[in-house]
């Protein structure tokens, strides 16, 4: 039998995007260990529709 796992996925969210008004919206999907980390995770990440990377924080 396959054991239960701690792994779960996560929707990350890029902040900078938010904040500046443009239109669209970059979002990933990325999984952690929620065991390990308890807190929301932050990576940074490819923004397409402002051409450079940014912050992206977990959502939900």
């Amino acid at each position: 039998m396959a054991k239960k796992g701690n792994r779960v996925q996560v929707i990350l969210e890029c902040t900078e995007q938010k904040e500046s008004g443009v239109p669209g919206m970059s979002r990933y999907i990325s999984t952690k260990n929620k065991k390990n980390t308890t807190e929301r995770l932050e990576l940074k990440k490819y923004n397409p529709n402002l051409k450079k990377v940014t912050v992206h924080k977990e959502i939900k």
